[in-house]
């Protein structure tokens, strides 16, 4: 085949593929030339610049911003909701809509997934599409509260809801996240029951949680799991945010306090080693908490609403 033969060739393909939206096989069929000699020819067509594709990023309010945070904190991926407004129940339920498709399209057959409590989370279930079959396990990662939280943001209610829509296994804790006396914790950590538990979190490759802050002191969620008089410790150890019950600093530090003895919930270091550790969590109180776990290598993937994502972004320029 001459030249000129080859470059009319990959100009009718070109045609036939990208005009007339024609699948390789029908090409394949109608030009009587291989499919696999086709998947060639397209790729020399863009090779040559015969056929140059352009991604419009302007289409996508947030993906600038969704690069700056993968390119500055080394992310997996990023996901940035453009939600403007007060609405705190809005703002959470497009982060679960978006959260939730995620989670749909990563979660397969071989995937131990674990799950923290709380609203943030709450929406991310509800908005998961109808059952599908999987084997896929669910597990907590963190023990329950001491004090009261609502039942549907309990850590139980959404790892059993989340197996229900991915028709999986799912496997429940019965003790609280902070017990009063180490020992009881040492004793509950050192019991079979439990261990089927650590096996589990041994091999979660998918986590999914939010991210606490001490600014949210104040909080209904925050009385349940510690009350108003862990507060003063945390303030002097220059303690920005949690993840399932364990406090680090600005920097990412994981911060030793007087419950850290007496918790029940996943090492952090197990999320350097999950395929996915995805944290969930907006607003300008928890910003620096965001950042902390950022920067600690908790998060490889973030979900988080425009604001909260410019906030981060010009605090650590």
């Amino acid at each position: 085949m001459d030249n000129n033969e080859e470059i009319r060739l990959m100009l009718k393909v070109a045609q036939m593929y990208y005009d007339n939206d024609m699948t390789q096989s029908e090409i394949s069929k109608e030009l009587g030339i291989y499919r696999t000699t086709i998947s060639r020819m397209l790729k020399k067509i863009r090779e040559k610049g015969i056929v140059k594709i352009t991604i419009n990023y302007s289409l996508s309010e947030t993906f600038s911003i969704e690069r700056q945070l993968v390119e500055r904190f080394g992310l997996k991926e990023a996901i940035v909701v453009p939600v403007t407004g007060d609405d705190k129940k809005a703002k959470l339920k497009v982060m679960g809509q978006a959260c939730a498709q995620l989670v749909s399209r990563i979660v397969g057959d071989e995937d131990v997934v674990g799950l923290a409590w709380g609203s943030s989370l709450a929406e991310v279930i509800n908005e998961l599409e109808e059952p599908r079959e999987s084997s896929a396990v669910f597990v907590p990662m963190v023990g329950g509260p001491s004090g009261k939280l609502e039942s549907q943001f309990h850590v139980n209610t959404l790892v059993y809801a989340a197996a229900q829509k991915f028709k999986g296994t799912s496997y429940l804790i019965d003790v609280p996240a902070i017990l009063e006396l180490k020992e009881t914790r040492d004793q509950i950590v050192e019991s079979q029951y439990f261990q089927n538990i650590s096996d589990l979190w041994e091999k979660v490759t998918i986590a999914i949680f939010g991210i606490g802050s001490i600014q949210m002191k104040g909080s209904a969620t925050w009385n349940s799991f510690y009350g108003n008089e862990l507060f003063e410790e945390l303030e002097r150890g220059q303690i920005v945010g949690d993840i399932c019950s364990q406090f680090f600093d600005i920097d990412g530090n994981l911060v030793t306090t007087s419950i850290s003895e007496r918790r029940i919930a996943i090492g952090l270091d197990h999320l350097h080693k999950t395929k996915y550790s995805i944290g969930v969590a907006e607003s300008p109180e928890k910003a620096d908490a965001i950042i902390g776990a950022l920067r600690g290598k908790y998060v490889n993937v973030l979900v988080t609403t425009e604001e909260t994502a410019r906030i981060i972004l010009e605090r650590t320029v």
